[in-house]
């Protein structure tokens, strides 16, 4: 099953999923491609370190969302890929390219989706006082963090907790998390029905 991984920036998450499948946790999946809206991504590294082919799309490069989209979407066909993977894409996928794409494309949200979606969610948690956050990973959808949740781990927030330390203990979670989904979709173990992804045993 071939795999797209898209980035902006240091590319945490997408260590997390080579070291998965490079440890064989994951045994039926592989990434073909790592496209970065960024050229000078650390991630783009992470990637040709592991002798992963990368693509860099700027926006500002191209005439148009359309263009750059188009961009992507032919970088992700000229791979054969079959799932798109957004980890750390600081770019919103337009409802063209979203459904082009239906129930192909996995984000990670690192806070407990519905609450607290778009940006800096650690620090809407934080902000709103909540005793627990966490990060979940959901099939993406034309609405802004809204699709059909796969999985999600849960951390405590601390009464001294600012963005960023809430921000250190929900990425360790993510890094659990996305190889797991990961594992899941490469197994064929996912179903969606309606709003709900069940899991099969």
């Amino acid at each position: 099953m071939k795999l797209a991984v898209l980035v902006s920036g240091g590319g945490t998450n997408l260590q997390a999923i080579i070291d998965s499948i490079e440890s064989g946790t994951i045994t039926n999946a592989e990434i073909a491609v790592v496209i970065s809206d960024k050229p000078d991504a650390f991630a783009l590294e992470r990637a040709q370190k592991a002798d992963i082919k990368t693509v860099a799309v700027e926006r500002k490069a191209c005439a148009s969302k359309e263009e750059f989209e188009a961009k992507i979407n032919a970088a992700l066909e000229a791979e054969g890929c079959e799932l798109v993977v957004l980890a750390g894409f600081m770019r919103i996928l337009s409802a063209d390219f979203v459904n082009k794409w239906q129930h192909k494309i996995i984000n990670i949200h690192p806070a407990l989706l519905p609450s607290f979606p778009g940006l800096q969610g650690q620090k809407q948690a934080v902000d709103y006082g909540v005793k627990f956050s966490g990060c979940t990973v959901h099939f993406v959808d034309a609405g802004t963090d809204s699709g059909p949740i796969i999985l999600q781990k849960v951390v405590p927030v601390m009464d001294d907790d600012t963005e960023d330390t809430l921000a250190d203990r929900i990425l360790v979670q993510e890094h659990i998390a996305m190889p797991e989904a990961l594992k899941l979709w490469a197994e064929g173990k996912l179903t969606i029905e309606g709003r709900k992804v069940k899991v099969k045993a």
